[in-house]
């Protein structure tokens, strides 16, 4: 079957997935999660094939971390799916009820939002996150993951889809695609597919929005920052910048470009230089920073960079004004943190920065879905229309209105017989 024909039968599936029951959907996940660990020999052995596979063409180290799929993926995939069982039934939920008159009531209803296609980096853990957040929140997907985790996601792929078909969910809520072409056909079945959620890099990102009618939700770069202030604790801010960096460097969320006031910088750099060298990360900064420290050297339209690797921006601000305009203007609108002890001063930025996400006195790295208790996510979203930063189960929920009537016509509140008497329930 072709990805069309594909789509078309997936809308008409998407109804009796919309309407299955949140016990036969937690029952999926149970079966998927059991399915995982009694089969995890043949992924990680299918997985080994894609590792080698992507040594022998030289693909790079963070690509390559993104890749391996091994017990302590499995455990992370296998913690998410449990939270997700957990957590409550998004699909039905009232989020309105009003009496528009007597006998005319009004609901606003959760549902799911139909049929969405999911285009991913190559991370197999991804497949797992996305299919069961799919699942749990009641949506149809096709899914087209990346060829370098080929084997892994077509091992992982038979597992999930035998589970859910075992539970008694339709078989055609989740289609893998496995041919780059695809992605071109996909891109023209607006007819079908009600969202489209691209992970990948900047250009692949605009190349989706710039070739399709269907909605497109998600992120390109993530240049996140750490801005350390003058008022910061110094022991703090060094934990914080390593670990932001270093905790997992080939994640959107970790910092590219740290950023430090001034009034500190001499003392303050030093030290972090030593931190981050302990930590193999190699630092640059423009001429202002290679005078404090030994760094190489970069222009200043180089601070838009997203390293994804141990490689770090620096640049020294005149308080958090300055710093708040560098991020606005260099950052990709995902996750920007400030250190500093000074409450009213991390207000500021935390009101000014216009990103996804802003911490205070936190790592970039906890912008996710599962560290914010959302089981998974399917992308960390940047856009500000429906959903923002990590896309768990209520950011694949849209909503309809319900209207309970008994006999009513518009032409009773037009003419002035009947009027209305709002009141909410």
């Amino acid at each position: 079957m072709t990805i069309t024909e594909i789509a078309r039968s997936m809308k008409l599936a998407a109804p009796l997935m919309a309407a299955s029951t949140n016990d036969i959907r937690v029952a999926a996940l149970k079966s998927i999660a059991k399915a995982l660990e009694d089969n995890k020999t043949s992924i990680f052995e299918a997985n080994a094939i894609d590792l080698k596979n992507a040594k022998d063409n030289g693909i790079s180290d963070a690509v390559y971390k993104r890749l391996k799929f091994d017990e302590g993926k499995l455990k992370s995939v296998l913690d998410g799916i449990d939270q997700l069982v957990s957590l409550p039934d998004p699909v039905g939920k009232t989020m309105l009820k009003r009496q528009l008159d007597d006998g005319l009531i009004l609901e606003s209803v959760s549902c799911p939002i139909g049929v969405i296609g999911v285009i991913f980096e190559a991370r197999p853990d991804a497949l797992v996150q996305i299919s069961t957040l799919c699942i749990k929140s009641g949506n149809c997907a096709i899914l087209k993951g990346g060829k370098e985790t080929a084997n892994t996601n077509q091992a992982l792929f038979e597992v999930i889809k035998k589970s859910i078909i075992d539970a008694g969910l339709p078989g055609d809520c989740l289609f893998k695609a496995e041919q780059h072409n695809e992605i071109d056909e996909l891109l023209e079945c607006d007819k079908y597919v009600d969202l489209l959620i691209p992970r990948g890099s900047n250009a692949f990102v605009q190349y989706i929005m710039n070739n399709t009618k269907i909605p497109v939700m998600g992120h390109a770069d993530g240049v996140c920052h750490v801005y350390v202030d003058k008022d910061a604790d110094i022991d703090k801010a060094i934990r914080i910048v390593v670990d932001a960096k270093t905790q997992y460097t080939a994640a959107c969320n970790a910092a590219e470009t740290l950023l430090v006031d001034r009034k500190i910088a001499e003392s303050f750099l030093p030290k972090a230089y030593e931190a981050l060298s302990n930590a193999n990360v190699k630092l640059r900064g423009n001429e202002e920073v290679t005078k404090l420290i030994k760094v190489e050297s970069m222009n200043d339209d180089e601070y838009n960079t997203e390293y994804l690797d141990l490689v770090m921006s620096v640049k020294l601000v005149d308080g958090v004004e300055e710093a708040v305009d560098h991020i606005n203007r260099f950052g990709s609108h995902h996750t920007d943190a400030i250190i500093s002890e000074n409450d009213k001063t991390a207000a500021y930025f935390m009101q000014m920065v216009d990103s996804a996400g802003v911490y205070q006195n936190a790592s970039t790295r906890f912008a996710d879905g599962f560290r914010y208790g959302f089981g998974a996510e399917v992308g960390i979203s940047t856009s500000k229309l429906h959903a923002r930063g990590p896309v768990g189960l209520e950011g694949l929920m849209t909503y309809k209105y319900k209207l309970y009537g008994s006999g009513q016509i518009v032409e009773d509140y037009s003419n002035g017989s009947s009027s209305f008497h709002f009141q909410d329930l």
